[in-house]
Parts: C-alpha cells; sequence; structure tokens
C-alpha cells in the first residue's frame, strides 16, 4: 500500500472533474485524478458528444434529401449506412477523449483508472482497474462522480428490446420504429435523431412535453415534429412494456381513463438520471445528501469541510457546462480561493432538429416575481440568412421590462439557436436594454440578425423586415 499526498483528490474524470484538475493545478496544486471508465465522463462518451455527432448525420440526410431544391442534382437515392454512421460518432468520441487526456496529462495530473472511496474526508482509497489499491493522503477532495439513467420502476423495463440512453448508442441496426418513453430533453433530443434518420417514433411523456423550455417555442415544436411524422403523447399513466410474439416491443399506458397502446422495435427509456454515489463513503464520512444528491452550498462546499462536490451529483441543472463551472470553482475554493456560482443566467439548449435554447426569464417566471414585461418576436422564416440556408423554422422571442426595456430573457427556436444564445446571455448579464441591441449593428446576412430585429420589434413597435399584422 503507497502513501502519497495531494492538494485536491478527484474522484471522476467528467467535466466537472476534468475541469477542476485542470484548473487546479494551472492554480500550483498537485492533483489525482480516479476515473473507473473512460476520461470526459457521460459528455464526452455517452451523452453531449456522441448525441451531437449523429445528430450531424440526421441533419445530412435530411439536407441530402431535399437537394433538388437547392439545384443539386445527385443520381441515386440518399440512403442511411448506420453502421458507418456509428463508427463516426465513436471516432469523434475516442479523438475527443484522447484529446482531454492529454491536455490532463500536459498539465501534470495524475491519473488512475479505477474506483476510490472516503476513508476520512482527507483520505482516499483507490482500487485501480489493474488490481492494485492505494490509499491517497488528500488536502481537498472533489466529487465528481456524476449521474446515470434512473431506473422507472416500470414493468418489463428491463427486458430484451428495452433500452436506455448509454444503450441506445451502441446500436448497430436503425430501428424501424422506436418508442421513447420520457418527453423531456433527453428523450426529444435522441427522438429528434432517430426521426431524421428514419426511424418511425413515438414519444409518450407522463406529464408534459419540453416541460423546461419556453411554452410557446415547446408547443410550436411539439407541432413541427408532428407534421415530420412523430407521434407524441403526454398526460398519460404508463402500465407496462411486453415482447410480442413477433418481436416486436409494446408499450402499454393509459390516458383520459383509456388504454393505449404503442409499439416498436426497441424501447428507449428517458425518464431522469440517478446520482452515481454508491461505495463512495459519504455516510461515513458525514457527508449530507438529499434525495441521494450530494448537498453543497454556492461555492461548492459539501457538509463536510475541504470535501468539494460538482456537477450531475449535486443534483442541480445537469447540464456539462454547468459542471465544468461547478468544477473550476471547486478547485479554485479548494485552494483557497472564495467563488461562488450565479446560476441565474445559464444557458439551456435542446439538441433536437430545430434546435432551442433560451436563457433568462420566460414570461411565467418573469410574471411571477412581479416584473411588468412584453415580449417581441421575430420570425427566422423573414431572415435572409435562414432563408438560403432552407431553415426557416422558428423564431427568437424576447422578454423584457417594460419602461425600463431591460432584457429579461432570450428564447430561441431555429437554425444553431444554441450558438446564437450566447449573445442573449451577454446581453441580459450586462443590463442592456431591446434599445442597445436594436442599434447594435449586426453582420448581415447572419442569423444573428434574428435577434437585433426582436429587439428592433421591441423598440421601435416593430421590426425592420417583419410587421406582424
Amino acid at each position: 500500500m503507497a502513501l502519497a499526498t495531494y492538494d485536491l483528490g478527484i474522484i471522476g474524470g467528467g467535466p466537472a472533474g476534468y475541469v477542476a484538475a485542470i484548473r487546479a493545478t494551472q492554480l500550483g496544486g498537485r492533483v489525482l485524478l480516479v476515473e473507473r471508465e473512460s476520461i470526459g465522463g457521460t459528455c464526452l462518451n455517452r451523452g453531449c458528444i456522441p448525441t451531437k455527432t449523429l445528430l450531424e448525420s440526421g441533419q445530412l440526410f435530411r439536407q441530402v434529401a431535399k437537394a433538388a431544391e437547392f439545384g443539386i442534382a445527385l443520381p441515386g437515392t440518399a440512403s442511411v449506412d448506420f453502421p458507418a454512421v456509428m463508427a463516426r460518432k465513436q471516432a469523434v468520441v475516442q479523438r475527443l477523449v484522447q484529446s482531454v487526456t492529454d491536455l490532463l496529462l500536459a498539465h501534470r495530473v495524475e491519473i488512475v483508472s479505477g474506483e476510490a472511496s472516503l476513508l476520512s474526508p482527507q483520505r482516499l482509497l483507490v482500487r485501480s482497474n489493474d488490481g492494485a489499491t492505494l490509499e491517497i493522503q488528500c488536502r481537498n477532495v472533489l466529487l465528481a462522480t456524476g449521474s446515470d439513467c434512473a431506473d422507472p420502476a416500470l414493468p418489463g423495463c428491463d427486458g430484451e428490446g428495452v433500452l436506455d440512453s448509454r444503450a441506445v448508442l451502441s446500436l448497430q441496426r436503425l430501428p424501424e420504429s422506436m418508442v421513447v418513453i420520457g418527453a423531456s430533453v433527453v428523450g426529444m433530443e435522441l427522438a429528434s435523431i432517430f426521426n431524421l434518420l428514419g426511424t418511425r417514433v413515438t414519444v409518450l411523456g407522463r406529464r408534459s412535453f419540453l416541460q423546461a423550455v419556453d411554452q410557446q417555442l415547446a408547443r410550436r415544436a411539439r407541432a413541427l415534429f408532428a407534421r415530420r411524422g412523430m407521434k407524441i403523447e403526454t398526460g398519460l399513466e404508463l402500465r407496462g412494456i411486453e415482447r410480442l410474439e413477433n418481436g416486436m416491443m409494446r408499450v402499454g399506458y393509459t390516458m383520459a381513463g383509456r388504454e393505449h397502446f404503442a409499439d416498436g422495435s426497441v424501447v428507449l427509456i428517458a425518464t431522469g438520471r440517478r446520482p452515481l454515489t454508491d461505495g463512495l463513503g459519504l455516510a461515513e464520512a458525514g457527508i449530507a445528501t438529499e434525495r441521494g444528491f450530494v448537498r453543497t452550498d454556492r461555492f461548492m462546499r459539501t457538509s463536510v469541510p475541504g470535501v468539494f462536490a460538482a456537477g450531475d451529483v449535486t443534483g442541480g441543472a445537469m447540464l456539462a457546462h454547468v459542471a465544468a463551472h461547478e468544477g473550476a470553482a471547486a478547485a479554485e475554493n479548494a485552494l483557497g480561493g472564495a467563488r461562488a456560482l450565479d446560476y441565474s443566467l445559464v444557458p439551456n439548449c435542446v439538441f433536437t432538429y430545430p434546435e432551442i435554447a433560451s436563457v433568462g426569464l420566460d414570461e411565467a417566471s418573469a410574471k411571477a416575481q412581479g416584473a411588468d414585461i412584453a415580449v417581441s418576436r421575430f420570425p427566422f422564416s423573414a431572415n435572409g440568412r435562414a432563408l438560403t440556408m432552407g431553415e426557416e423554422e422558428g423564431l427568437v422571442r424576447m422578454v423584457y421590462e417594460k419602461g425600463s426595456g431591460r432584457i429579461l430573457g432570450v428564447h430561441i427556436m431555429g437554425p444553431h439557436a444554441s450558438e446564437l444564445i450566447a449573445e442573449g446571455q451577454v446581453a441580459i448579464r450586462s443590463g442592456l436594454t431591446v434599445s442597445d441591441l436594436a442599434e447594435l449593428m449586426h453582420q448581415h446576412p447572419t442569423l444573428s440578425e434574428a435577434i437585433m430585429e426582436a429587439a428592433q420589434a421591441a423598440t421601435f413597435g416593430e421590426a425592420i423586415h417583419y410587421r406582424h399584422v
């Protein structure tokens, strides 16, 4: 058994863990990072990166299918080589995992492949994947173990043909049909991807559709997905999953007092996530939890001095960019800083097709806070760049305070919404008004002009390039 001392011992190498490791070394700390699987965690290996790689394949397939509209003649009919799509996905993942690993090593982060648990607040027991056992002394510890797919406790959910968001990314044959249980972000992103690739998709949501999204945009998105052949049912009670004699999967559910069934080649369960805390020794170390998640304050401190937590394991917004910022703050605070995180301007993006992105307040939350608000709009159907791309679906919605014109929220559905939302975030953070954005010259022709024109609609009463009748 070996004994070593580190300024920061990190359990988990996802966005929270690896960003914390790099930030701590930048501050001069000696860092140990323990990861039981691949560096990058869920985001790089089973979430953000693989799903967006598949989304690009789906979008390209759709573009090729309508090439004639752009004056491009192609021989034959476009088809999806699904094994090749999945191979490209894996190649992108492996490249990024290796890139992050190399970056960690370049910062002299010591990486151990294995598992770790707390022997005490400043001592870790590390069991490496090669069988070695190490006892590590750490001045500070960061718990960044992330989360995994939650079991919905639905009869039949553990049977053959039932997949979670990890297993679906390992498919080698494109399903002809799929039933997606869960109409939230993960469920709708995967539903959109497989719909683009040609799978017949049915989505079943227990309560609402994209609850975390501006509801005006959510209604528009639902109608658009329906026009693309996706069946979406919400407000239902699931009864169970069974495999039929013909090999098809059947999901039984009750809606409005009547029994219904949805059949598919596979069933994808996307109903939430649970914290990965098994075997960490939290209770023995006296670390407080809530619903299984590690409790932290705004400085990422747990209930035990010297032990920090960041990312999904804390139960906050389960987003990679949130985890990364939490990890960086935890590293700074572990090495003597006092950085508190502000969660008021977390950008939220749904990588469906088209994308949906939001930052700041929506109408309901602004009114709940007592603000006297108005909402301006500008459609991408009136944006020159969107029309050249053939991507005119969607719009920008801007929530602002009457009188002062201060921007409170920006909500976008349309092409590259995930890229555009940063302008809204900067505007709100800087306290800009709608007139500030209306007068800010934007490059033409660009998608960003839609944000400017939404601001002009608020400032001038109507936008330059769109008249609301």
